[in-house]
């Protein structure tokens, strides 16, 4: 069964270029006739490696493509994820199966109940990529790809060409527990990363603020019945701080280069569920407020 990609940026320019190299069939959808154009004069999508870069001709194609999808890789980001499976709905074929690989919390649902006919396995990924250029993913770090799907447990049964790709991955039974962890931490550290304009390796100078910042997060988790979620989440914060010292956050690197961030996915997402659990969170409430003052003052969306 061919794989569709939706999103060459740099975790489906990952999973695109991984999953090519190992001879599974795969095509990328690109979302307009220049963007293929350029993707065509570049030669394909390169990926860099311990220091070795290598470019692999992935098939590429237009939304509007007549061939139907059976199982389609939404790599983009939150906010246009929706939009972007909206743009290929009429391609998707029964019982096609849609695979979100987003940050945070909401997207994924939004997809999930638009297009109920379709199987939605949620992805959780710690993998660390950047893109170098337009199609150059450059890939930063080891992590591990958890998949699950909230309605049906049983493991997809394609996760052999994962393996045969070299794509670190495991099927879990719970994968809200998975995402809620990881929309915890991001909202413990690109947030402040952002407002101090730091990398994550300075956070710990702001040790009370983090602190405070992990017990409400915490209580919001035990309201949504995530407490596996929440459990010893600010060594997990601190963990993951001391790993990526060196790293600039992904909403940091979002800022920097003028991009949308995802805040509406990751804190507002955060904020929002606890106004409706009955959550008193005011510190996360204040530091949506801040970053969203911060994103209006340099011109970029709040939401």
């Amino acid at each position: 069964m061919t794989w569709h990609v939706l999103g060459a940026g740099s975790l489906g320019g990952l999973w695109a270029t991984r999953l090519f190299r190992a001879g599974v069939p795969l095509r990328l959808i690109l979302r307009s006739p220049q963007r293929l154009e350029d993707y065509h004069n570049a030669g394909g999508l390169a990926l860099s490696e311990t220091g070795k870069s290598c470019r692999y001709p992935v098939p590429a194609e237009l939304p509007d493509t007549n061939t139907p999808i059976e199982r389609l890789l939404v790599a983009c980001k939150a906010y246009d994820a929706e939009a972007a499976v909206a743009e290929v709905a009429s391609r998707l074929a029964a019982g096609a199966e849609i695979l979100l690989l987003q940050n945070g919390l909401g997207s994924q649902q939004a997809i999930a109940e638009r297009w109920p006919d379709s199987r939605c396995i949620f992805i959780s990924s710690t993998e660390g990529a950047y893109r170098q250029d337009d199609f150059g993913i450059v890939h930063a770090g080891q992590g591990q790809n958890w998949l699950g799907d909230p309605l049906n447990l049983e493991p997809a049964p394609w996760l052999a060409e994962l393996e045969q790709a070299g794509i670190p991955h495991a099927w879990t039974d719970d994968i809200m527990s998975k995402l809620w962890r990881k929309l915890a931490i991001n909202c413990a550290i690109n947030p402040l990363s952002v407002l101090h304009d730091c990398r994550n390796g300075a956070l710990p100078a702001h040790r009370e603020q983090l602190s405070s910042l992990c017990d409400e997060l915490g209580d919001l988790l035990r309201a949504c019945q995530q407490a596996d979620a929440a459990f010893d989440l600010e060594d997990e914060v601190l963990k993951v701080i001391e790993a990526t010292a060196n790293n600039y956050s992904s909403m940091h690197q979002d800022v920097r280069n003028g991009r949308r961030t995802e805040v509406s996915f990751l804190i507002g997402q955060a904020c929002r569920v606890a106004q409706q659990h009955g959550v008193v969170t005011p510190r996360l409430a204040t530091l949506l407020e801040q970053l969203q003052a911060f994103l209006e003052l340099r011109g970029l969306p709040a939401d």
